[in-house]
Parts: C-alpha cells; sequence; structure tokens
C-alpha cells in the first residue's frame, strides 16, 4: 500500500514517523497531512537506503539539487559529486536530469548513492531513445514513454515530474498568448512537439491512469510538472500557465482518489508582485497539494548570478507557503553546473526557504536565529560557525583577517557589542 492509502486508514507507516521526528511534531499531523493531500512522503518501496523527507504543509520549507549530464558531458563520476556536495550542504532531495551518456546507468548510480529522495523527468530519456531509434522524438511511440516511465519507478525514483496538463487546450491557449519565451520547459517542448506532430492528445493527459498504476506500484509521488511554466517576466501568470494549472488541479484530485500521492510544479519567472498571488492560486486550485517551484526569479537580467535572483523569490514564495524550492545555480541560463556551483545553489536556497519558514513559524525557525544571536552576543566564533548554514565557509570567513581582541577584524576594539557590554555590564543571556 502507498502512504497515502496508508494514511486513509490510519495506518502510521515507519516513514511517517521519521517524518515526525525529523520535523519535530506529533506523528498524527503527519499522517493527516498525508491523507488529506497537504503532505507528501516521496519513497519508492525500491529505494531501499532512503531516509525519509515530508513536503507540505506545516512542515520545513524543502530544498531540492538538479544534478544530471548533457548531451556535451556525461561524466558519471562528476555527477556522484555533485549529489555528494548537494548532499554535505544540506539538500533535502535531488533530482537526476541526466539527457547523455547511460542514462540508466546514471541514474541507478545516484539512487544507490543517495540517503535523500531522487526525482527524474522520464520524458527526456525516453524522448532521446526515440531519436536513438527512430531519428526523431515526434515518432516516439506511446508505450515506449510508458516503459521508460516504469523503469525509472521500477529502479527507485521516489518522485516523477510527469507534464500531464500540457493538453491540447493549454497548447491552444499558448499559441492565442503571443509569449516572448514561448516553452521553456524541456519536457514541455518535448511533449508539445510530439503532440503537434501527431496531431494526437499529451499521452500522459489521455492514458494518465496508466501513469496511476505505475505511481501505486512503487509508491513514486507524481511531481505534476508545469510545461507551460513562464520563462521570462513577460511572460509571467498568464492564460497558458492557468490553463494548464487548472488542468493540474483536476489531475491532483484523480491521484488522490487512485490512493498516489501528488505535488505540483510551478513558475518559474515571476515579478516580485505576483509571486504571492502565484502560490494562493496554486493552493486554490489544487486544494493545498504541495507546492514546488523553480526559484521563483524575480528578474531576467542577473546572468551568472540567478542562485540570488531565484533565493529572493524563493523567500517570498516560502513565505506565501510553498512548500518546495527547487534551486537555482549562478550558471542558470549559461551553462551545467559543476560541484561549487551546485553548493553556492543549495545555499542560496536554503537561506530563502529558512527566511520562509520564519515567516510561516514553521517549528525550531525562529528559535536557531535567536541562538545565533545569543552566539554573536558572547563573541562565540565557534558556536556562530556551527549554527551557520555553512560552517566551512563561516570559519574560513573569520579566520581570513585576525583580529586582535575577541571581536572580528570588521570592529576590531570598537565593536559595538563589546563595547556595550563594558558600558552597560550586560551579558548574553543565559540558558542557551
Amino acid at each position: 500500500m502507498t502512504q497515502l492509502e496508508l494514511a486513509k486508514q490510519d495506518v502510521i507507516s515507519p516513514q511517517m514517523r521519521a517524518v515526525a521526528e525529523s520535523e519535530g511534531v506529533e506523528v498524527d499531523f503527519i499522517r493527516q497531512g498525508v491523507a488529506q493531500g497537504t503532505i507528501v512522503i516521496p519513497a519508492n518501496i525500491k529505494h531501499t537506503n532512503l531516509v525519509p523527507c515530508g513536503i507540505g504543509q506545516g512542515l520545513k520549507t524543502k530544498v531540492n539539487a538538479n544534478i544530471g549530464t548533457s548531451s556535451d558531458f556525461g561524466n558519471i563520476d562528476t555527477e556522484l559529486e555533485k549529489l555528494r556536495v548537494a548532499i554535505d550542504c544540506g539538500t533535502d532531495t535531488a533530482m537526476d536530469l541526466s539527457t547523455g551518456g547511460d542514462i540508466s546507468a546514471i541514474r541507478r548510480a545516484i539512487i544507490t548513492s543517495s540517503s535523500v529522495p531522487i526525482g527524474t523527468v522520464p520524458i527526456y530519456q525516453a524522448g532521446i531513445e526515440a531519436i536513438n531509434r527512430h531519428g526523431a522524438i515526434v515518432k516516439m511511440a506511446i508505450d515506449e514513454l510508458f516503459a521508460t516511465i516504469e523503469e525509472h519507478a521500477r529502479d527507485g525514483v521516489d518522485f516523477l515530474t510527469v507534464h500531464c496538463g500540457v493538453t491540447r487546450s493549454a497548447v491552444a491557449r499558448l499559441k492565442q498568448q503571443g509569449r516572448i519565451t514561448d516553452v521553456v520547459s524541456r519536457g514541455g517542448a518535448f511533449i508539445i512537439g510530439w503532440m503537434l506532430h501527431n496531431e494526437r492528445e499529451n499521452p500522459l493527459y489521455e492514458y494518465y491512469d496508466r501513469l496511476l498504476d505505475i505511481a501505486r506500484e512503487f509508491d513514486v509521488t507524481l511531481s505534476l510538472g508545469d510545461g507551460l511554466r513562464p520563462g521570462s517576466l513577460a511572460d509571467a501568470t498568464d492564460r497558458a500557465q492557468i490553463e494548464e494549472l487548472l488542468i493540474i488541479g483536476e489531475l491532483v484530485n484523480r491521484a488522490q482518489q487512485a490512493g498516489v500521492q501528488a505535488m505540483v510544479e510551478g513558475p518559474g519567472h515571476l515579478p516580485l508582485n505576483q509571486v504571492e498571488a502565484n502560490v494562493q492560486l496554486q493552493k486554490a486550485i489544487c486544494k493545498g497539494a504541495p507546492f514546488y517551484v523553480l526559484g521563483p526569479l524575480v528578474t531576467d537580467v542577473a546572468a551568472g548570478y540567478d542562485h540570488i535572483t531565484g533565493a529572493i523569490g524563493g523567500a517570498i514564495a516560502a513565505a506565501a507557503g510553498t512548500d518546495f524550492l527547487c534551486y537555482v545555480t549562478p550558471v542558470e541560463h549559461l551553462s551545467l553546473p559543476d560541484p561549487e556551483d551546485v553548493k553556492q545553489g543549495v545555499i542560496a536556497s536554503r537561506i530563502a526557504a529558512h527566511a520562509g519558514d520564519i515567516v510561516k513559524g514553521v517549528k525550531g525557525a525562529s528559535e536557531w536565529d535567536l541562538k545565533m544571536s545569543v552566539a554573536r552576543k558572547r563573541l562565540d566564533w565557534e558556536e556562530q560557525a556551527k549554527l551557520s548554514l555553512d560552517p566551512e565557509r563561516s570559519r574560513q570567513v573569520h579566520s581570513k583577517h585576525t583580529s586582535a581582541g575577541e571581536a572580528c577584524s570588521m570592529c576590531g576594539e570598537y565593536c559595538a557589542m563589546a563595547l556595550m557590554e563594558k558600558f552597560l555590564g550586560i551579558s548574553a543571556p543565559k540558558g542557551f
């Protein structure tokens, strides 16, 4: 039985217990959230070394790191190093988006090496194999697509991004809209190309029940992908995007009725003043299903610094109720990330997630900041490092320029907190 089916029958699974312990909440809070569809626990029965992770309402905002090869670079060792760096930096999940090399072997190696949930986008592999077999993505057979999906599930993938909401009606809206950047989702582009060439409905929509059967067998969480997400601010919150979201809302219901966990993917590029509205729309249309956003990126002009752009949008989205942030690296839009880019992306998104958790009142979020403030008052540099999102970076920066006194080299003997302790005679509060 799936986590959702168990929860609906008032059964508490080991995965629910593990998530409750990790989050510091009552286990029945987790069970109720899973049963209602506001929390998912991506936990494929074949992923044997998994440490379960909960995503959804009332839990810490989670962060995903994308890794994977490209058609230009297909080194499995590099991707395993990226996975190690991402986990060391605190990512909650990772997605293998490989499109180069031996895709199946890379995926299996990543799953075997990962204690965090792993997601994939099966249409990538299905499309590439169609090119190899038939000379074009548009010649992909429907059975070939579903065979690939089943292979990913059988390998132990915990959540699958599937672009089921890209229907013929949504594509018609796209054509009428007149976008600047059209479609920026690679999976969405694959599906749309197939649909237009074959003059048929999206097979992931037409045969959705077949997809649900596979997901239910392995307890795979469906991540209902936003194939029509905006790729520029000019295209944000347009008719095509909302048409797809309306369809996804219906598909969430169908998944839950079939005992399959589902979450919803979202934009993309959004101006600051539209981020909260997009979260509210998704939550209303999809009845509280966990929301998973890329960034969102709040400006289009920060090439080379889009981890910052994404963190700004991510903090606002998390504060508004988003449950899951897909990281953005500094090289987004420019190149395949290397391990250092992965680190920067994870840390930036973790900052955004935590900032949102403070606003949402997630258990332990504000307390963490209070402990850091006390450590700063005490000029306790090692405790500050331990409490940092990146302890190694904290120690490295602090030791870069040594100070003659207890304070850091920024203020030296003129440290405001040291002076005020002397003048007021007030030390840091005890009990921390």
